[in-house]
């Protein structure tokens, strides 16, 4: 999950390098450094974030056209100043940036102390670069040879950029597992683990596949081979990212920005792909693919985290609107566990960053199976989409709060498209439902306005609730998705414990947990439970819970029950996430700006998750 950039050309390196960093951020904050070529090789780095870093550099050498950079997510060795990357080879001649885990390097570091290698960290990654300079001296081959045997002999996942002070005219690059892109200029290239940090400078990129090794030179020269040796013609694309979505546009924080940003997102994910007042819905990616999804045994979507909680609600969808039998699975789980698969499953896999390395893994597993894969992502040019026999973009955008907001809602769009299509293909919903439910979905940007107007009785209701130890989430139906990822944003950016359930599940255990000083959150606005949460309401009450409930706008009967109430309008229950999660994330933010927090970044994680 660490970020990785680099350059070669004509400008000066370092603030690129540093820029560039700042973008990746999102993908660790534990530490940081970067690497310089200019005569001699120089590394500055620190445990800490990029601006730390910038300290560090103040009033040093930082001159040079060839560098590289990295913000650390610690997997080997604990944040600190040594473990900071780039690593140094034995005789400083080479320096390394990793993403990625190598699974092998302790047989391969002892292998080496037996020759009287010495190591200065407790990093994968530093073994690695040992291992490259052996091969080099001893088998009496170049950089680029010996970084593909040793690429043949480690296990595991790898991003890695090579600088060296002898062959000083290039950077060599490899993926396996983790993302790479090259950015091509005139005359010069930037390397990065995505596209943040090229868009300002080149929209022409490659991404790299899995075995690549690249080699980019000063002249303006690059090669690509894999690591068997077969030397590969690379496919250059267009970036459709723009450099104002970097930004935060005004906003305090980037999460409050993307908070803002759905309505827009949602609307971009539906552009094209809906047409209420014709009937259709066209998603491409479905279109060669949709009779096998009409007549699977079975849907089974494999995802982590926030894509999980999208992943449930379109259980919800696809069982209701299509009446397919589906399976959610944590792609951690569902990889390890010998799973049951068969060439009738269609496996939809969800990824934001379409880089999430378990869920890669799942994908693999089931298509050795037979399994029809369908990607559900939002970066463009990812790994889920090139291993996915088909899928859909969601068009979210950027998102660079690791808390994720418009990604999840953009998900659950898509996967509601993707429900609805195949419902009126396998003709198991009436026309006249189909056509309600398109013209609801039309409107959802619209009513997701209307919603984010609470956001100063959100912020009220955070200003009393900021200290508390714990948050109780509660929901049914559509809505028990919701209130998992509800609880999932207040434990990642406020620290706060918090746990969603089903509704009626409160009685098997959590009502334990229900007094006085227990916040409980309640998701009331899907009517076909409505009479239900309102009893469950009412138990709450009845052990002095303090009751903050999401209703529909007009409600009384569980407004009369709640200490606070957030309405927001009224909608087609299998979107009702569409519209009750947005008050949960802006909860979730306030708490956190309250209490000190850090929300675009919070402690010990990450946006994209690469390692397992």
């Amino acid at each position: 999950m660490c970020g990785i950039v680099g350059y070669i050309g004509k400008r000066q390196a370092y603030p690129i390098l540093i820029k560039g960093l700042k973008r990746l951020e999102y993908r660790g904050y534990d530490s940081a450094g970067v690497a310089l070529l200019n005569g001699d090789l120089k590394t500055y780095k620190c445990v800490g974030k990029v601006s730390d870093l910038e300290k560090h550099t103040e009033g040093k050498d930082v001159q040079g056209s060839i560098g590289i950079g990295h913000t650390r997510w610690a997997t080997h060795g604990e944040p600190n100043d040594i473990n900071a990357h780039p690593h140094y080879s034995e005789s400083k001649n080479l320096a390394i940036i990793h993403n990625g885990i190598i699974e092998n390097y302790a047989p391969l570091k002892e292998e080496m102390m037996s020759r009287g290698h010495k190591f200065i960290s407790d990093t994968d990654t530093e073994v690695l670069v040992h291992l490259i300079e052996d091969i080099q001296q001893n088998e009496k081959v170049d950089l680029e040879e010996a970084v593909r045997i040793a690429l043949n002999e480690v296990h595991g996942a790898y991003a890695i950029v090579i600088i060296s002070k002898e062959n000083n005219d290039r950077l060599i690059c490899a993926r396996k597992g983790s993302p790479m892109v090259i950015g091509i200029g005139e005359k010069e290239f930037f390397i990065a683990s995505d596209a943040t940090p090229i868009v300002e400078y080149t929209k022409n990129v490659i991404y790299m596949d899995d075995e690549e090794i690249a080699v980019v030179t000063l002249d303006g020269q690059l090669s690509v081979k894999t690591i068997k040796n077969q030397t590969k013609t690379p496919y250059i694309q267009k970036l459709e990212m723009k450099l104002e979505q970097l930004e935060k546009g005004g906003y305090e924080h980037f999460m409050l920005k993307e908070i803002y940003e759905q309505p827009r997102s949602i609307h971009d994910t539906m552009r094209g792909r809906i047409n209420a007042e014709r009937g259709l819905i066209k998603l491409g990616g479905l279109i060669e693919y949709e009779s096998k999804i009409v007549n699977a045994d079975r849907i089974i979507i494999v995802a982590c985290g926030t894509s999980w909680h999208a992943a449930l609600v379109a259980e919800y969808l696809f069982e209701d609107l299509a009446r397919i039998p589906v399976e959610v699975e944590y792609a951690s789980e569902f990889r390890y566990r010998n799973p049951i698969i068969t060439e009738k499953d269609v496996v939809i896999a969800i990824s934001q960053s379409g880089e999430t390395a378990d869920t890669l893994a799942a994908i693999e597993l089931a298509k050795q199976k037979g399994a029809t894969i369908f990607g559900v992502c939002n970066v463009i040019g990812s790994s889920i989409p090139r291993a996915s026999h088909a899928g859909a973009y969601t068009h979210a955008g950027p998102e660079i709060g690791v808390a994720s907001t418009k990604a999840f809602t953009s998900q659950v769009t898509v996967l509601a498209l993707m429900a609805l299509q195949i419902a009126h293909s396998k003709g198991t919903i009436t026309e006249s439902r189909y056509h309600q439910l398109l013209n609801e979905l039309e409107n959802i940007p619209e009513k997701v306005k209307e919603v984010l107007k609470a956001d100063n009785l959100i912020r009220e209701i955070a200003y009393e609730f900021k200290d508390s130890a714990n948050f109780l989430y509660l929901g049914r139906g559509y809505n028990f998705p919701v209130a998992l990822e509800g609880a999932l944003k207040l434990k990642e950016i406020s620290y706060i414990h918090a746990e969603g359930y089903p509704a009626a599940e409160m009685k098997h255990g959590p009502i334990a947990l229900i007094d006085e000083q227990m916040p409980v959150v309640f998701l009331c606005n899907n009517q076909s439970a409505y009479e239900k949460i309102v009893s469950n309401v009412q138990e709450v009450k009845a052990r002095k819970g303090r009751v903050i409930s999401i209703v529909e706008q007009g409600d009384k009967e569980v407004k009369k029950l709640s200490e606070y109430s957030i309405e927001i309008p009224s909608t087609e229950e299998p979107f009702s996430a569409l519209l009750s999660s947005i008050p949960l994330q802006l909860l979730a933010y306030h708490i956190a700006v309250m209490r000190g927090c850090n929300v675009d970044q919070p402690r010990n994680l990450a946006k994209s998750v690469t390692v397992e």
